[in-house]
């Protein structure tokens, strides 16, 4: 159980932060390409069955769409005022919590106010991001260390332990 011996949520934060910087430096170069060939003179259409230009301003848009997402996540994150756990007020958002399955599989996860499913690496630790949307991160919300959790997963129940919280 060495997660949190070195770590602090600030160094998880600013994973988070780093992650999604990169990510939005990819998603606009590729926003940018995609608008590029949607808007470039070879793909002007000759016909109504020449759909190239039409196919790539669809994928352009999108591609906006995933900029202006990941432009308001790292706002979100940059913005973000990390606090001590508050045992009066149970996990929020800005902890870290370890679940432990009952099959004994932990897993490490950051509860943030956006970016779902994000992963990043601290200290060897893999940390994954949940946001209150999530069943999972509903079920946390003022939930204590030591609490237990049955949640249900596509379908099925799981249960799980929080075993620590930072």
């Amino acid at each position: 159980m060495r997660l949190y011996a070195d770590m602090t949520k600030q160094q998880v934060l600013q994973g988070i932060i780093d992650k999604l910087t990169i990510d939005l430096d990819i998603a606009t170069r590729a926003a940018q390409t995609a608008y590029e060939t949607a808007t470039h003179e070879e793909n002007i259409a000759e016909n109504k069955y020449d759909t190239l230009g039409l196919e790539a301003s669809y994928l352009a848009a999108g591609q906006a769409r995933r900029v202006e997402e990941i432009r308001q996540a790292l706002l979100a994150y940059q913005k973000l005022n990390l606090k001590p756990f508050d045992e009066a007020r149970g996990i929020q958002s800005g902890d870290l919590v370890t679940l432990e399955s009952a099959r004994g599989v932990e897993q490490h996860l950051f509860l943030g106010p956006d970016a779902a499913g994000l992963k990043v690496n601290v200290d060897d630790t893999l940390i994954t991001v949940i946001t209150q949307r999530a069943p999972l991160g509903q079920s946390l919300v003022g939930k204590l260390d030591g609490d237990d959790l049955d949640i249900s997963v596509n379908g099925s129940r799981q249960s799980f332990e929080i075993t620590r919280v930072l």
